[in-house]
This record gives structure tokens, sequence and C-alpha cells, in this order.
């Protein structure tokens, strides 16, 4: 499985990422230049933390005008496995490709901490390898984590299962004092409805080894590697086969 992952001005955990896959995991992944709008054949394309442009405007607005990422919304359309981490997360919301929108923490405050999240579906590519209702800890690093959506939006994802990651206490309960920013239902990462791409505030990737406090990070990885090479398919990727096979 080959990784891609977008660097834009500002990025900052861009080399996180990519060090957790090829020095960590030892898996096939090179960069992907902001004004490049080659993809590169990769299998997963990985959307970064940091302050793309500054977080001009708001954080991911002007991000979402690169000339990747017409090329990430193409690549997201046919099934292609896309991951938005932290900054990435509200990259992927300004683009459209995940519905609601960040706002700054209730805190108004930068929060930097460890968290506690909790695996609320394992039917995802980036979660088959955990357990269900599997508690990670992984650190946060943003001042605009606060997911909004209307009661609409929110009441539809927690129907069709697309809530994936929630912030939770040491007991597997979301509460206030879990929730680091004032997300709505305490939701740490969410996915679109067919299954590839999904946006998460937390940083796995700064949880990959020891050293650096958790490695609870590898299990959404491994979970990602794992998924591609027992061929799990999104519900995407099922639709686009059976298209496929009907006009043969």
């Amino acid at each position: 499985m080959r990784f891609g992952v977008v660097t834009f001005p500002g990025s900052n955990c861009d080399y996180d990422a990519y060090a957790a896959l090829r020095h960590v995991l030892c898996a096939p992944v090179e960069f992907l230049w902001h004004t490049d709008p080659d993809l590169k054949d990769v299998d997963c394309v990985i959307l970064p933390g940091g302050f793309s442009f500054g977080d001009y405007l708001r954080a991911g607005a002007i991000a979402r005008f690169s000339p990747v990422m017409n090329s990430v919304k193409r690549f997201a359309e046919s099934g292609g496995l896309v991951w938005g981490i932290c900054n990435g997360f509200q990259v992927l919301l300004e683009a459209g490709l995940l519905p609601g929108a960040m706002l700054r923490n209730s805190t108004m405050r930068f929060a930097c901490q460890w968290t506690q999240i909790k695996v609320e579906t394992t039917r995802t590519p980036f979660t088959r390898g955990c357990r269900p209702g599997q508690i990670l800890r992984i650190p946060i690093a943003h001042a605009e984590g606060n997911y909004y959506a209307d009661d609409e939006t929110i009441d539809q994802l927690e129907r069709s299962g697309q809530i994936v990651l929630r912030y939770v206490n040491a007991s597997g309960i979301p509460d206030d004092a879990s929730n680091p920013n004032g997300s709505r239902h305490n939701i740490a990462g969410i996915m679109n409805r067919e299954g590839n791409v999904l946006g998460m505030m937390p940083h796995p990737e700064r949880a990959v080894e020891s050293i650096l406090g958790s490695e609870d990070g590898l299990a959404l990885f491994n979970s990602l590697l794992g998924a591609t090479a027992a061929g799990m398919e999104t519900p995407l990727k099922a639709k686009v086969a059976s298209q496929r096979g009907a006009q043969v």
C-alpha cells in the first residue's frame, strides 16, 4: 500500500506522518506538494496537521483551493482512501468532503494535551483492526477543533454510524470533562457515508512509539494496512465495482 502525504504551506505534521509510515511501519510513502495535482498512484492520501496558509480566514479555508485538492476530491469520489488529521480534517470540511464545520475551542484557547478517544465503529478501513469500544490514548493540538453541525446532520451521523471516534473518560463514557474543545456529541472523528474518507482531530502519528508516550496510534495505521491487505471494500468501492461489472 502506497501513501501520499500532502504538504501545504504551513503544514507541520507532514513529516510526523511521513516518519510514522516510513520509519515505524516501513510503508511506502511520499510527499505530495499542494500545487501538483498528480497523486502519484498512491492508495491513501493523508492531509496532515499544521496551519495551512497560516489558518488565514479560518482553518483549512484557503488550502481547499490548492490544485491537489481537485485530485483528492476525484480520488475520494472513485473510492480512494483519504485521511485528514487535525488541520487535514478542517480542510476536508471546507472542501465539502465531510459534513459540518469547525469552530474555535469552547475555552477559546489552544488545546495541547493527551486525550482518550473511543472507537465507535470498526466497520471502516481505518478501524477494522481495533476492538469495538477500544479506548486509545492520542494527543491533540488545535485551536479550532470544536466540531459543529446542525441537529439534522448530527442525527444522521449517529444513525448511519459515521461517528468513528469520540472523546471519553477513563470508563469510556463521553462527558463534558473529557471533551477538550466543546465538540458536539464529543465527536473526535467522522467519516463520509461511503466509508473511505476519515477526518479526526487527534494526532495518531504522534502516538506510534513508546518514547512518544503512547503507541495507540498504531491501531489506526495498522487497521488501514490490514484492510488493504485483506482487500476490504468500502461501500463506494463495492458500488463502483458493481457498476463496472454491469457495463461489461
